[in-house]
């Protein structure tokens, strides 16, 4: 059957948290404050959706977005921009069956319009081969090692260059023409600054 990919919407955010709480230690657990604010803030936030039933979600944000994650602030510490995944979650019984890819696919295609680079990390422990390698077939290098303050976990930090964003960037600059697949940013607040980075305003 095949995978859709859209937009949360508020209603799921429960089966959202209970999919992330499951997904074991690749993932950082969630409770549903910090999801609530995953949810009014984050320019991403797509679920999907396979024989009816949520099969999985991924965040992200971008670099001007304040976001407060540790390993974030890493990536902004050492890159003005970037586009990152803060977190990807698959339900048990579907992964294998490509929604991985299909998201990955789908954020890619979001963020090459906008961000010059897609940023994310893998924790570095036991059984990890299969993420780094997943990664890598979709172009991630290792640009660094952090460690988190809050967890004392190690993590590979990845990031890939999006090779369309200088060719979008100079013939569209911020203004993207309004086609249903280009996909609008969920949060208001960020093509605001879209527009005022545009404007230097």
């Amino acid at each position: 059957m095949s995978i859709a990919i859209r937009d949360v919407r508020e209603h799921e955010l429960d089966s959202v948290l209970a999919l992330n709480n499951a997904a074991g230690p690749a993932i950082l657990p969630l409770d549903a404050g910090r999801l609530r604010a995953f949810y009014e803030h984050a320019e991403y936030f797509r679920v999907a959706e396979r024989d009816g039933a949520l099969a999985g979600f991924l965040v992200g944000f971008g670099a001007d977005s304040g976001h407060d994650s540790d390993n974030f602030r890493w990536f902004h510490e050492r890159h003005p921009q970037f586009f990152y995944i803060d977190r990807i979650a698959v339900a048990s019984r579907r992964r294998g069956g490509g929604v991985g890819r299909a998201f990955y696919a789908d954020v890619q295609s979001y963020a090459e319009l906008r961000y010059p680079h897609l940023a994310c990390e893998v924790f570095l422990e036991p059984g990890t081969d299969p993420a780094l390698l997943f990664h890598g077939s979709f172009g991630f290098r290792e640009v660094g090692q952090h460690v988190m303050q809050s967890s004392g976990r190690r993590a590979a930090m990845l990031m890939k260059q999006l090779c369309s964003y200088p060719w979008v960037r100079e013939a569209y600059g911020a203004r993207l023409p309004d086609v249903p697949w280009v996909g609008a940013p969920r949060v208001a607040a960020f093509e605001q600054h879209v527009d005022q980075r545009a404007t230097g305003t």
